[in-house]
């Protein structure tokens, strides 16, 4: 039986509950994204609540993290509760569509559902989850530019195959990458993720690095550990 938690150095999180489980991507993006200046966050998706428990971890920010799944967000909310930072992460049961938060944010991040015209799960849980019907990238990227501050960002993993689709949404919503790493699962693997930041405010020295994750199988490289040694406890 799969272990019901996963723990890390300063929070515990529980997924036995929910569809998507603790996994490489929600680990990448919590340790990547830039965090200067991000005064009120939003984790759009946020299942388990690990990307907001990592960036609360990382910043003084306040967090709003919202969920369509009701249960995920329940789970979400326990593992806020028994972390050191439940005073500053509200877990909201609300579509991304549908949020309406009252106030601008200064960084938004999102593991988004990336499945798109592929054979679903009979578990409709995981299939919502997993697939993009339930926040299709256009609507986050409108909606995240709708939300965002004078100088606010977001930030996103996605998978490779993606980078098109979004290249012509930035075109048409006003924004630009800023700052981008392309993730392969082994040294001198295939690109298989990206790690993409986007502002309204264009960077001309936008260039993307590379980030591999295992020297072999089960043997990080340097440069993953060093990202990830604030969470992960092997670290």
């Amino acid at each position: 039986m799969a272990n019901p938690f996963f723990k890390f150095k300063q929070f515990t999180v529980f997924h036995d509950k929910c569809a998507m489980k603790v996994g490489t991507d929600g680990v990448l993006l919590g340790a990547w994204t830039n965090t200067a200046d991000a005064a009120n966050l939003l984790d759009a998706g946020t299942g388990t609540g690990l990307i907001a428990l990592m960036l609360a971890q990382r910043t003084n920010a306040a967090i709003d993290a919202i969920d369509i799944d009701e249960g995920a967000c329940r789970q979400a909310a326990e593992n806020v509760a028994g972390s050191p930072f439940s005073g500053r992460i509200r877990i909201i049961h609300s579509s991304f569509v549908g949020f309406q938060p009252g106030r601008k944010y200064d960084l938004i991040v999102s593991n988004p559902p990336y499945f798109s015209q592929s054979l679903k799960s009979p578990d409709d849980k995981r299939s919502q989850a997993r697939h993009d019907d339930s926040l299709p990238l256009p609507d986050l990227i409108a909606g995240s530019k709708e939300m965002l501050s004078e100088n606010g960002r977001i930030a996103l993993i996605l998978p490779v195959e993606q980078e098109g689709k979004l290249d012509g949404l930035l075109t048409q919503y006003g924004l630009h990458r800023i700052r981008q790493t392309n993730v392969m699962p082994v040294v001198n693997g295939q690109i298989k993720r990206i790690l993409i930041e986007l502002s309204a405010t264009p960077n001309p020295h936008c260039a993307p690095d590379c980030l591999a994750i295992e020297r072999e199988r089960h043997k990080y490289t340097k440069e993953y550990e060093a990202l990830t040694r604030d969470f992960y406890l092997n670290m």
